[in-house]
């Protein structure tokens, strides 16, 4: 991310608007910057006085872009400073589970952010996985059986529940 730029600046509001979304999700929203905290903060007061935008998350000034290389968050066909529109999901371990690379001139889709936010916790809740286009409330994959009379437990459930195509696609409605 960088300061006063028009992309940025858009996402800015838009992950604003959505924080509390996030907040209900158990999801922390963190911004990147190779800018230094006082652009920060002079780019989001600017935010505030154009649109009344409060932006309640913090910004990290990575000036050495230290974090940023560490990340794999360089551009380095473009330049060695210019970053790239990451999104990183980061569970309560430190492990990264989702990694989504934007172009720099294409913004993130906080609403696709917030559907993966989802469809992680779903799958961990549920032991299981998301099919595809997978939205909330919808069924979610069945992690396939690992032994053979569970293969043929999970046949004879699909044929009375109506609930998946064969033993190693079904599905928790």
């Amino acid at each position: 991310m960088k300061d006063f730029t028009p992309v940025c600046t858009t996402e800015m509001i838009a992950f604003e608007k959505e924080r509390t979304t996030f907040e209900k999700l158990n999801t922390k929203l963190l911004g990147l910057s190779i800018d230094s905290n006082p652009s920060h903060l002079a780019w989001v007061y600017d935010i505030f006085q154009k649109t009344g935008t409060k932006i309640q998350f913090p910004i990290i000034a990575d000036r050495s872009g230290e974090i940023a290389r560490k990340y794999g968050m360089l551009a380095t066909n473009i330049s060695n400073t210019e970053t790239v529109r990451n999104v990183y999901i980061i569970d309560d371990k430190g492990i990264i589970r989702l990694i989504l690379v934007y172009p720099l001139n294409i913004g993130r889709n906080i609403k696709e952010i917030i559907r993966c936010v989802r469809a992680l916790q779903t799958a961990i809740k549920n032991d299981g996985a998301t099919p595809v286009n997978w939205t909330d409330k919808e069924p979610t994959i069945i992690s396939a059986p690992q032994t053979f009379p569970k293969l043929l437990r999970r046949v004879e459930e699909i044929q009375q529940d109506k609930n998946g195509m064969s033993w190693y696609l079904s599905f928790k409605v």
